[in-house]
């Protein structure tokens, strides 16, 4: 199978299931969203040597799979994708990366009494770089969410909880190079 398909030639797209929406539209502009951060996070995590950093960064990523395959479902289509054997965005996915932060930050060294200039080094600055991504995703799938009553609470969540891990993984990076 060629992943030249030609069917989004005329700015459409399918979701899960065949639906086909605008490429234009706030769904799909929501997981393009999801798809660019877990890029992004990719781009971060070429750059680590630091196990513990790289283990995060993965983790976050495999998550975001399931972010992306929940926003790329349409909710008529969502018992379905569960019985699939698909997943959706969890509290304990949040749980997680709260535990992970709350360990980070026992050290206060990682926090300055200024603002964060991103780019103390390659790893900080590319992790920085998809926290700001992160934070564009949460905006828009907060606006996919106003129109939309049926979508997932946590998918919110955890985003606004890996951009602040994001943002701490960042400060540990550049610690580390000190």
């Amino acid at each position: 199978m060629s992943i030249v398909t030609k069917k989004g030639d005329k700015g459409e797209t399918s979701l899960m299931y065949g639906r086909r929406l605008s490429k234009a539209d706030p769904r799909v502009d929501a997981y393009g969203c999801i798809d660019e951060l877990t890029a992004a996070l990719g781009l971060a995590r070429s750059f680590s040597t630091d196990k513990f950093i790289s283990g995060e960064i993965l983790a976050a990523q495999k998550d975001l799979i399931v972010v992306m395959g929940e926003l790329a479902t349409a909710t008529g289509d969502r018992e379905r994708y569960v019985k699939d054997g698909f997943h959706l965005t969890t509290t304990e996915m949040v749980d997680r990366i709260t535990g992970v932060i709350s360990e980070l930050e026992k050290d206060k060294s990682l926090y300055s009494k200024d603002w964060v200039i991103p780019g103390g080094t390659p790893l900080s600055a590319a992790i920085d770089f998809a926290r700001t991504t992160c934070r564009r995703a949460e905006r828009r799938i907060a606006t996919l969410g106003a129109g939309e009553k049926d979508l997932n609470p946590e998918i919110l969540r955890y985003l606004n909880r890996l951009s602040d891990l994001c943002w701490v993984l960042a400060r540990y990076a550049e610690k580390g190079s000190r």
